[in-house]
């Protein structure tokens, strides 16, 4: 069997012949996970990003940049909102975005790849790698050409000086440190 037009073979997965992708604000999703009270979990996402996956001759010289309202912030409860966009987590008045530069490209397995970059909240950057699955390659009924991927990774939110927190009568805190994040997104190929 021949691959579809504009794809080819790289270790054995069909990928995107190289060019420019970008991504579809109404099929991509940046989400999050983190603890409460030490005994739940708050799950959140941002409502608005935006960027671009340039996929290179050589796959692994590709990358990919992300730019994330931080003010699009949404967990379904305003107060907490509201809360989340202020001076205390995310100040979202002094950092408008939240921002995501890749800086490599690692094969892991089959269509499992490590995506190492600078992700950048309230001005302060830190290296992350995100766990990506491509999740295929396809023509959409419009004609249009897209990929598709989830990524996943873990960050402490104090590294990024993220630090309020309360402490609880029964012990331990109200927010915990380790926040995981969760990418759904789809690309649209330019030009």
């Amino acid at each position: 069997m021949t691959a579809p037009a504009n794809t080819r073979e790289f270790n054995g997965l069909t990928i995107p012949t190289p060019g420019k992708f970008e991504l579809d604000p109404a099929h991509t999703r940046v989400s999050f996970v983190a603890r409460h009270m030490m005994v739940s979990k708050v799950r959140g996402g941002f409502t608005s990003a935006s960027g671009s996956i340039v996929v290179a001759e050589d796959p692994l010289q590709s990358h990919v940049e992300v730019s994330i309202d931080a003010a699009s912030i949404d967990t379904g409860v305003a107060d907490r909102d509201g809360h989340l966009r202020s001076p205390d987590f995310l100040d979202v008045e002094k950092f408008p975005a939240l921002t995501f530069k890749s800086t490599r490209v690692e094969s892991a397995s089959g269509n499992e790849f490590k995506v190492v970059g600078d992700l950048t909240i309230r001005d302060v950057t830190r290296e992350v790698v995100l766990d990506v699955e491509f999740e295929g390659h396809a023509k959409s009924p419009w004609g249009q050409e897209v990929i598709g991927f989830a990524a996943t990774t873990e960050i402490d939110r104090e590294e990024f000086g993220i630090t309020w927190n309360q402490a609880l009568e029964t012990g331990g805190v109200l927010v915990g440190k380790k926040v995981k994040i969760e990418i759904g997104a789809e690309g649209v190929r330019q030009g």
